[in-house]
C-alpha cells in the first residue's frame, strides 16, 4: 500500500469524484481511506468535504432525550438532586446541561433529604442494572463449551474445591464439597465426562443444626436429581451463639459433599492432569 498525498494525484479532483463516489455507495472513512489508499486525514478530509456521512456511520447520542428532559425538570424548578433521582444520571452531566439555566427556589430540609434518598435509590437501580447487563454480556462470551474446555476446567474445579492428598495423610479419594448447586452441577457434568458411573457417587450433607435441615436435604436430592439412597447421614455442626453467621435464612442450604467410590485411581490421574496444566501453562512440558 502507498501513501497518497496532494501532490502525489495530479488529478485531485478525480480522487475526490472516486471518494464522493464511494460514500454515496455507504462506505465509512475508513473503507473509502483503504479503497483509495489514502492515510493522510487532512486529505480524506478534503476529499469528502461536504459530503454527508451515511446513516449506518452515525453514532446516536444516547444521552439527547436525557439532556432534553433534564433542561424540562429544571425549567420546572428541580435541584441537580432532584433531576439526578428523577432521571439516575450523573450530577457532572446535569451541570453542562443545565448550566444556562437559572437556578431553582431553596429546598426545606425534609425536601432535601427526600430528594438525596430518591437520587440514591435511582443510583443503585441504575447500578444493579449495569450489573445485571455486564453479567449477560459476559456469559454471552462463553457460548458452547467443548469437551476438552470442560476436561481443563473440571480439573482446576477439583484441584481448587476439592480434598487433596498429603504426604503426612494418605488420602487418595475424590470428594468434592460445595455450597453453590452450580458449581455441583459442572463438577458433576465434568464427573460424567471422565467416565465415572452415576452409581459410584455418595452424596451427603453438611449443615448446621439450627438450619431448616429437612429443606436443605430435599433441595440437594433435587437438585443432584439423585436417589436418596445414595445419601448418606447428613452431618451437624453445632451452633455456637457467640459467632455471627453471615450463611443464614432460606438461602443457606448448607454443603454438598460428593465422594466418588473406589476413586483412588482417578485421583491419582486428577493429580496428574493438574501437574500437567502447570508444566504447560509454565511453557516447561
Amino acid at each position: 500500500m502507498t501513501s497518497a498525498t496532494p501532490g502525489k494525484y495530479a488529478d485531485f479532483e478525480g480522487l475526490r469524484q472516486r471518494a464522493i463516489a464511494l460514500r454515496r455507495e455507504g462506505l465509512s472513512r475508513r473503507q473509502i481511506r483503504d479503497r483509495l489508499f489514502v492515510d493522510n486525514n487532512d486529505l480524506l478530509n478534503r476529499l469528502l468535504n461536504g459530503e454527508p456521512a451515511p446513516e449506518w456511520t452515525k453514532r446516536p447520542n444516547a444521552k439527547d432525550d436525557l439532556r432534553d428532559r433534564a433542561r424540562e425538570l429544571r425549567a420546572q424548578g428541580m435541584t441537580y438532586d432532584g433531576i439526578q433521582a428523577e432521571l439516575g444520571c450523573s450530577k457532572s452531566s446535569i451541570s453542562l446541561w443545565v448550566r444556562d439555566m437559572p437556578k431553582p427556589a431553596p429546598r426545606t430540609r425534609d425536601e432535601a433529604s427526600a430528594i438525596a434518598r430518591r437520587g440514591w435509590e435511582a443510583t443503585l437501580l441504575r447500578r444493579e442494572e449495569e450489573r445485571r447487563e455486564t453479567k449477560q454480556r459476559a456469559a454471552a462470551d462463553i457460548g458452547t463449551m467443548t469437551d476438552r474446555e470442560l476436561f481443563l476446567f473440571g480439573i482446576g474445579l477439583y484441584w481448587a474445591e476439592g480434598t487433596k492428598d498429603k504426604p503426612h495423610t494418605r488420602r487418595e479419594r475424590v470428594t468434592f464439597v460445595n455450597s453453590d448447586p452450580d458449581m455441583i452441577m459442572v463438577y458433576l457434568s465434568w464427573l460424567r465426562l471422565v467416565g465415572v458411573d452415576a452409581h459410584h457417587l455418595k452424596f451427603r450433607l453438611m449443615i448446621h443444626e439450627s438450619a431448616d435441615v429437612r429443606s436443605a436435604e430435599e433441595f440437594w436430592a433435587n437438585a443432584v436429581q439423585a436417589d436418596p439412597a445414595r445419601f448418606g447421614k447428613t452431618t451437624l455442626k453445632r451452633h455456637n451463639p457467640k459467632t455471627v453467621r453471615k450463611n443464614v435464612g432460606e438461602a443457606y442450604r448448607g454443603c454438598l459433599v460428593v465422594d466418588v467410590q473406589k476413586s483412588a485411581d482417578l485421583y491419582r490421574r486428577i493429580e496428574g492432569w493438574w501437574c500437567g496444566i502447570v508444566g504447560a501453562a509454565a511453557g516447561t512440558n
